[in-house]
């Protein structure tokens, strides 16, 4: 049987248990027609490039789909139909992927260093970097972009 990558985008403001459920009715579809869904992946509420149907964020999911082409073509027919999909795409692979995606080694990745990086301080992440920068008309003055020469100890 062929195999496939399916990833859909469900609305904003469903509960993550409204996806699982959407995941267990196409799953049990899938299955009613001879095929196997190996691994699901939840990639959460994420931001989308583009609004969709007045939403900004959309639940991602991605399942892993060994079937004939006729349960997948029935799967996307009844996603077309729900208004809680808002996008899907179906890609056909030569092997299914069992080792965690991309998506989720980042989220891994963001867990370990600590998450969203909010401890650096200030609207764009500046923070203090320690000391005056040079030419900007401060102490040490200067033309744009020049730096005051180093000044040697006890000058």
């Amino acid at each position: 049987m062929p195999l496939y990558e399916h990833v859909f985008l469900a609305r904003q403001d469903i509960s993550t248990q409204q996806v699982e459920q959407l995941v267990e009715q196409y799953k049990g579809l899938i299955e009613g027609a001879g095929g196997t869904v190996g691994k699901v992946e939840n990639w959460g509420l994420r931001s989308i490039a583009y609004r969709i149907k007045k939403n900004r964020k959309a639940h991602y999911t991605l399942m892993n789909i060994n079937a004939p082409h006729a349960a997948v073509a029935e799967m996307e027919r009844q996603m077309g139909l729900s208004e809680d999909i808002l996008r899907h795409m179906t890609f056909k692979v030569e092997e299914l992927d069992e080792e965690p995606s991309a998506m989720m080694q980042k989220r891994d990745r963001d867990d370990r260093r600590g998450g969203d990086r909010g401890d650096r301080g200030g609207r764009f992440g500046g923070g203090d970097r320690g000391g005056d920068r040079g030419g900007r008309g401060g102490e040490r003055g200067g033309d744009r972009g020049e730096r005051a020469p180093r000044r040697a100890e006890g000058e």
